[in-house]
């Protein structure tokens, strides 16, 4: 399998993060690296990720999730009850459609270059949608028919690779956590294993080294 991606890709982190509870090898490649040009022959949507996987180039992360799941069913990341499947389903998509667009550098650009937005303006546009979502993911594990140190489970899943990466993006861009307890308590757990630790931006290959002093 190869991984086309970035380090800060936070949707390249939730694929990294899913091959590591798998346990599944992949070649990490990196799409600035590779350059746009030559990205674009392999994935003509330019997006990041994208998983190449017997030839076949599959894009999207939540398609790159849901085939990882199909394909290599154990250790799974979805809860073996249905019920907490669909929860598990509708927290993650919570992120992916209707939070994690608003931090992508493309989003922010067209706000600069083409709206004229100022940083200011900017800022407190995401911060305010941020706190619309996470508020209601926040309630989402308030519900919980139990309080699992993960989001639905005793182990880590779906749900925690989509919250880990976006909890980065919003600390980014200044948010304030301090309404989220819940959220905080889970990337807690999670950020600490080995499985989280590996997918981290920083310990990518393509991480930029620290200057020289």
């Amino acid at each position: 399998m190869k991984l086309y991606t970035y380090h800060r890709n936070s949707a390249g982190e939730r694929v990294r993060i899913a091959l590591n509870i798998k346990g599944l090898p992949y070649e990490y490649i990196s799409v600035p690296a590779l350059g746009w040009d030559a990205y674009r022959t392999i994935n003509p949507q330019g997006l990041m990720p994208a998983l190449e996987i017997g030839g076949h180039v599959v894009a999207q992360s939540t398609a790159i999730l849901e085939l990882l799941e199909e394909r290599y069913p154990e250790p799974r990341l979805l809860p073996a009850d249905p019920m907490l499947r669909a929860d598990a389903r509708a927290f993650g998509q919570l992120i992916a459609c209707d939070l994690h667009p608003l931090n992508n550098n493309r989003v922010h650009r067209f706000l600069e270059t083409e709206i004229g937005v100022a940083e200011a303006e900017r800022q407190r546009w995401y911060r305010h949608w941020v706190a619309v979502g996470f508020t209601a993911l926040e309630a989402a594990l308030e519900r919980r028919r139990e309080q699992w140190p993960f989001c639905f489970g005793e182990q880590p899943g779906w749900a925690d690779l989509h919250l880990v990466p976006q909890m980065r993006n919003a600390r980014r861009f200044d948010c304030d956590l301090e309404p989220y307890s819940r959220l905080r308590a889970v990337d807690d757990c999670c950020v600490g294993l080995d499985v989280f630790r590996r997918a981290h931006p920083q310990h990518q290959p393509d991480f930029p080294p620290p200057p020289q002093v």
